[in-house]
Order: structure tokens, then C-alpha cells, then sequence
């Protein structure tokens, strides 16, 4: 897999990152740990994970398999903090004391003294900038993090931390994919501009530019679950419907899978140092690393964004 470098910082990371999310709950340690060894056998490198995810299980699932699954050396790690949910309810808060508490709870459930990408995971209109951007400095001061970004924040949001920071911030995350193109408008420039690479979540609609929701909801996909649900439904209209449809058409004449045509797409756009997938199963996992990810022909790649081209 094709080692990639984000942004304008020396951290070098592979062009697939695997998220987490789903670890620890719709994804047991069985899966979870099949799915490690598959990523990083397959070249993978980066693991992105938060503190939020399945209420810290999912960092300490991982921590549970480094040195027995695969080695620290052997992966690069990112986890997040700013976010908590509660009785359904998200909660943002940014203040130097809630991030570096939760940074310190994440290492202890990690079981490693540092982690290679810390991001402050949501703009909190509630805290001082200046407050947000002084812990992320002080974790790259006192060692435990190698390097520290932003996460969810829009264009505007974005170029003013790298501008105020006094710092690198070397990468931001965001959604981005054909169904979800809007950080082209303002994100994508800014981050660019600013020097950071991006890390783009949910790469394939959230599961939707896969082809697997074309004949309707299968039973044991995450549409088909009362939590899940409202985060699918809103790529499963008509106009998401006709992007599917290119991308399919797309893979079928390359000789393709829809999987590797969408992710061929976005890794080469503008600024995109990596794609977080999420894949739930070990089957999953084997699909997409079986993707070429190779550039798709200019008249291909040009008839995608015109279908997907946001009103």
C-alpha cells in the first residue's frame, strides 16, 4: 500500500488508515483482531481511533493487541478528544482540562506512552481557541503526541487555528466522499493553504458507494439497525441513488469493484493524505485492502464529479 505524507510534516502514512468506530460494539475482539493483522499484513500503517468511540472500549480493544496482534512499531496511532456521548446526547468540550484528562485516560486504555496523531475532535464555540490550541501544544511538549490536528472543524474554523496556533497542526479530518463533496467549497483550500494533509472519514458514503444498498437494505447491514439507521438514511435518496449508479457502471466497465473506484477517486483529490475506512468484518477488511487504488482514467474521474457535483 502506497505510503503517504500528510500535509507538510514528516509523518508518513499509509494512503488507507482503519477506523474504529464500530470496535467493541458491532465489532467484537475476535473480528477486531483479524482485522488488525489483515490491515497491517496488507501494508496498512495508521489506526484512527477516539476516545468517544464505544465510550473508550474501542482504545482499549486496541491497546489489548499491541504487542500481541502487532507491535506499536508496527502501526501509527490517532485518537481524538473532545466529544462524549451520554443517554444519546453529544456533548462537545475543548477546555485544556477535559482534553488533557481524556488524552491521558486514552493512553492508559492504549497502553503506550504516546500516539502519533492527537486531534481536538469538534470546534466548541464555548472555550477560547487559544484554550483548545494550548493543550494540543502541550501534549506535543510534554511527549505524548507526536504530532496534533483538528477534527470536524469547517474551512473558516480550520484556517484560523493553523493561522493562531504558533504551532504545526499538520492534519484535519473530515467527511469527504462522492456523496459528500462539500469540503471542496472552503475546507479543502484552507487546509491546503495552511499546509495540513486531510484524513477523510466515511470514504465510501458511509457504506452506501459500495453497491450493497442497490437492491434495498440487507438484514444484517448497519441501515437495517434502529442506532445506525439515521446515520445511512440521509445517502439513500434519489440523488445519492444516481452517484451509486455511475460508480457501479464505472467498476463494471474498468473490471473493478464500485469499493475501489470510490476510494481511487478521493485518494486523488486535492490535500487527501489518507481515507478512514471502517470495515465491521474480517470480510470487509479483504475487500477493500484487495482495491488497486490506482487513478482512474481523466474521463471517468471527470463524469463522477459531474453526477456527484453538490446543487
Amino acid at each position: 500500500m502506497q505510503q503517504r505524507y500528510v500535509g507538510n510534516s514528516g509523518l508518513r502514512v499509509s494512503a488507507l488508515s482503519l477506523g474504529t468506530m464500530s470496535w467493541a460494539a458491532e465489532t467484537d475482539e475476535q473480528d477486531a483482531s483479524e482485522i488488525l493483522r489483515t490491515f497491517v499484513d496488507g501494508g496498512g500503517k495508521m489506526i484512527d481511533t477516539a476516545a468517544s468511540y464505544s465510550g473508550g472500549r474501542a482504545e482499549a480493544l486496541i491497546g489489548s493487541m499491541l504487542g500481541d496482534v502487532v507491535s506499536r512499531t508496527e502501526v501509527c496511532i490517532s485518537t481524538k478528544a473532545g466529544t462524549s456521548t451520554s443517554d444519546g446526547r453529544r456533548t462537545v468540550d475543548t477546555s485544556r482540562g477535559a482534553m488533557l484528562g481524556t488524552l491521558d485516560a486514552s493512553l492508559a486504555r492504549l497502553g503506550t506512552d504516546h500516539v502519533d496523531i492527537w486531534f481536538a475532535q469538534a470546534w466548541d464555540g464555548n472555550v477560547p481557541l487559544d484554550e483548545t490550541l494550548s493543550a494540543l501544544e502541550f501534549a506535543v511538549r510534554s511527549g505524548r503526541a507526536r504530532y496534533v490536528g483538528i477534527a470536524n472543524f469547517n474551512g473558516w474554523q480550520s484556517a484560523k487555528a493553523a493561522a493562531v496556533a504558533g504551532f504545526p497542526l499538520v492534519a484535519a479530518q473530515t467527511e469527504y466522499s462522492l456523496l459528500r463533496r462539500t469540503p471542496e467549497a472552503e475546507l479543502v483550500p484552507a487546509v491546503e493553504d495552511a499546509g495540513l494533509g486531510l484524513m477523510a472519514w466515511a470514504p465510501l458514503g458511509r457504506g452506501v458507494l459500495t453497491g450493497k444498498y442497490r437492491g434495498g437494505i440487507p438484514g444484517d447491514s448497519s441501515a437495517a439497525r434502529t442506532d445506525s439507521a439515521p446515520y445511512i438514511e440521509p445517502y439513500l435518496g434519489q440523488q445519492p441513488s444516481s452517484v451509486v449508479e455511475a460508480v457501479a457502471m464505472a467498476a463494471k466497465g474498468l473490471g473493478r469493484t464500485p469499493l475501489d473506484v470510490a476510494l481511487s477517486w478521493l485518494l486523488a483529490q486535492h490535500g487527501v493524505a489518507t481515507a478512514i475506512v471502517g470495515p465491521r468484518t474480517p470480510v470487509q477488511a479483504k475487500e477493500i485492502l484487495a482495491a488497486q487504488l490506482t487513478r482512474l482514467p481523466p474521463e471517468i474521474a471527470q463524469a463522477l464529479e459531474d453526477v456527484s457535483q453538490p446543487a
